[in-house]
């Protein structure tokens, strides 16, 4: 059962990373009309939402963009600062979005914030907690479905909260993309919406598999225990 539910998670997880990034390099092909950069885009949206305390900073891992609420930095990758694409401008509006929801107090957002902690916690949990049971004997087993069970809770509560953060960060990119006209054609607002969408996905299979592994671990305790065979 076991090898089951990791290679249908793991398969999930593959899949839904191998779509974003081919929709991703896709739409590198397709250029935006007003011949705006990534950076440039995301600049004129924060400027619009009369955000003046962010930094927009360029790095070079690929789809490592992200908003960091902590610091107020906004980061791009170098393909997505530097280029004039749909893929480009979708994904620096997607991570300005981030910026306006913090500027609102998001409240998604900001729970998201708060649960980063605990997350950590619970992610070396599930990664330590079943080798040291393994090789020490020191944890029985009811006992250490138990605590990983909790764990991979707390992780999938981390990854629900995630969900509207990412969905409502994706809406308000299209609406401000259209709004100032960084998107002018029906083309270059279908690749950003074809972009952003195959984002999205890689939240869900996180939620999903986080899921699956805490009713994995919780649901043979509630019920009575796991059989001798599993």
């Amino acid at each position: 059962m076991i090898w089951i539910l990791f290679l249908g998670t793991l398969g999930l997880s593959l899949w839904a990373s191998w779509r974003v990034k081919s929709v991703y390099r896709k739409h590198l092909q397709t250029p935006v009309a007003n011949g705006m950069t990534g950076a440039e885009a995301a600049a004129l949206i924060l400027q619009r939402a009369d955000i003046r305390d962010v930094q927009i900073f360029e790095h070079q891992e690929m789809l490592g963009d992200h908003y960091d609420p902590t610091n107020k930095r906004l980061v791009l990758s170098s393909d997505n600062y530097h280029g004039r694409s749909a893929s480009a401008v979708g994904v620096a509006a997607h991570e300005a979005g981030h910026a306006i929801q913090h500027k609102v107090a998001y409240a998604p957002l900001h729970w998201r914030m708060a649960a980063v902690g605990v997350t950590t916690i619970a992610s070396q949990i599930v990664m330590w907690l079943p080798i040291l049971g393994l090789f020490t004997g020191m944890i029985k087993m009811p006992t250490m479905f138990m605590i990983m069970g909790v764990a991979w809770g707390v992780i999938m509560l981390f990854n629900l909260i995630t969900l509207p953060v990412e969905f409502d960060a994706t809406r308000r990119a299209k609406l401000v993309l259209n709004d100032l006209g960084i998107v002018r054609t029906q083309e270059e607002a279908s690749a950003v919406s074809s972009v952003l969408n195959a984002a999205a996905w890689t939240y869900v299979a996180a939620f999903i598999t986080s899921l699956a592994y805490m009713i994995w671990h919780l649901l043979p305790l509630l019920v009575g225990g796991r059989s001798s065979d599993e």
